[in-house]
């Protein structure tokens, strides 16, 4: 391996694994497959807070193997990108913001790959007020990354950004090795996360829509026919081809296919639809935790509710949301979605395959926004949860900010943090710090039944008595010969259903 011992020290500090980085950053943690404690960093989980967590097992079960890599010489986009990612190099183009700023991002990146299963090895950083059209670092950054790759023997190439197709050939021409985007690297980890029949639906749907636009031919069979009047030898009569080239017919499977997904994608909105018309019906509110990849949203609901949800100090270990009921201090039930997380520059190819599941967030009655405390720059991770969650309608959505990790905040940094968001929650899922202030938060942000009603419901009814303490706040129930007599305050829906069992007129507070 050669000396690089003029490596630019910004991308040293990027790469360093350093016990302090590590502390305050939990993205460039060694434990991918390391269990998590509800404060998203690595300790024994409690598992009476945190249920078995099943899926660990299933996740694990397949484990990638380093040095094993295999390249094909005539294959196609789709067969191309298939293949294993291993040895990465990172690289990068910064024009705006701070070197701090590129550095958050290129660490994000790093911890993008090691979750995929890559090994990084190097990254470089340049800056430049725009990337080359052409190679996206220059040629002259290009052919100085093409010796670096060499002399770490790398397989794969990752650009902090989304490569324009004629910009990863070009680049691929001058390194000789694969080169992918971030964009590639996070639907490759939803690839391999996804688990239900609908999230792998959305994922495969976003992969052939990224794919599309990029594939490409190696090799004679993937050439165009050559027809009509053609000069030169070989050509015209006995030149001409049977009808499609290889990329024509791929590029026509491919709208095929996805034409198909987009069909059973549609086929799985009724029982969502039914799911939720059946909640709306019982007037069950519903609270959706939203917030940036491995923030600790799972580890916050397990604590609540004890859903045994994954835990996982990985990004994007959650994909398929989970549902959870809870009940408020003065009996009221609600439900508690645990969503998928976002990140900065979030392949709008998944926005749109995940808008279903999205719409957990955009129909909730409140968002719990969770936000990881001892990340370096926490303001940039409100900023990109905020604008998906606009992307969904949920702009209007009350919501709560919850700095999580905060057993890891210095109290220099509490008082940033609360000069960024003044109303936000200090809590950690792995101590309990601050639990009982989101709850209480929730319970003054649900919708109030605000209908005050006395109803005597027979005793066949029990169903309507069960409902009544379910969903609505109940203040006094006694027992007669004809039924149950209830006083109750409800909502107007509720008050509506049961007119026929008044026995005074209702009073609605104001």
């Amino acid at each position: 391996m050669t000396e690089q011992t003029d490596r630019d020290d910004a991308v040293a500090r990027v790469l360093a694994n350093a016990e302090t980085s590590a502390s305050r950053y939990s993205l460039f943690g060694s434990g991918g497959a390391q269990a998590l404690g509800e404060g998203g960093r690595g300790t024994d989980l409690d598992a009476g807070r945190d249920g078995d967590q099943l899926d660990r097992e299933e996740r694990q079960a397949l484990r990638r193997v380093a040095g094993l890599s295999t390249e094909l010489e005539d294959v196609t986009e789709v067969e191309y990108r298939q293949l294993r990612l291993e040895n990465v190099v990172l690289i990068g183009v910064y024009s705006q913001g701070s070197l701090a700023d590129a550095e958050n991002s290129m660490r994000e990146l790093a911890a993008l790959a090691e979750t995929a299963g890559a090994n990084v090895l190097d990254g470089l950083l340049q800056r430049r007020p725009h990337p080359d059209p052409s190679t996206y670092l220059g040629r002259g950054k290009a052919d100085e990354l093409h010796g670096i790759v060499s002399a770490l023997g790398a397989d794969t190439v990752i650009a902090d950004t989304e490569l324009a197709p004629s910009q990863r050939r070009a680049l691929e021409d001058v390194v000789k090795v694969k080169v992918i985007d971030r964009t590639a690297v996070i639907l490759d980890i939803f690839s391999q996360h996804a688990k239900s029949r609908e999230g792998k639906a959305q994922v495969e749907l976003a992969q052939l829509e990224y794919l599309l636009p990029r594939l490409r031919g190696w090799g004679d069979s993937m050439s165009r026919q050559a027809g009509g009047q053609v000069g030169g030898a070989g050509a015209g009569m006995g030149s001409r081809g049977p009808g499609e080239t290889k990329i024509e017919l791929d590029r026509r499977r491919i709208h095929t296919r996805m034409a198909r997904l987009r069909k059973q994608i549609k086929g799985f909105a009724p029982a969502r639809e039914a799911k939720r018309a059946n909640r709306n019906r019982f007037e069950v509110p519903s609270v959706a935790i939203a917030g940036y990849t491995n923030a600790g949203k799972s580890s916050l609901l397990n604590r609540i509710t004890k859903a045994g949800v994954l835990v996982e100090n990985a990004l994007f270990a959650t994909l398929d949301a989970t549902v959870r009921k809870n009940q408020t201090a003065d009996g009221r039930t609600y439900t508690l979605t645990d969503t998928v997380g976002f990140v900065r520059n979030l392949p709008h190819q998944l926005v749109e395959a995940f808008r279903s599941t999205l719409e957990e967030v955009g129909d909730a009655d409140i968002i719990v926004h969770v936000v990881d405390g001892s990340h370096p720059d926490p303001a940039s991770q409100l900023a990109t949860v905020r604008d998906v969650i606009g992307e969904v309608d949920g702009r209007d959505i009350p919501e709560i900010v919850v700095f999580n990790k905060s057993d890891l905040v210095s109290d220099d940094d509490r008082l940033v943090l609360r000069g960024l968001e003044p109303t936000a929650i200090f809590a950690s899922a792995r101590t309990g710090e601050g639990v009982e202030e989101i709850l209480a938060r929730i319970d003054e942000l649900l919708p109030s039944p605000a209908v005050d009603i006395e109803v005597l419901i027979p005793y066949d009814r029990g169903d309507l008595v069960a409902a009544l303490h379910d969903n609505n706040r109940v203040l006094a129930t006694s027992y007669d010969e004809a039924g149950t007599h209830v006083h109750a305050l409800v909502s107007p829906a509720v008050a509506s259903q049961l007119e026929s069992y008044r026995v005074v007129p209702a009073v609605t507070r104001a």
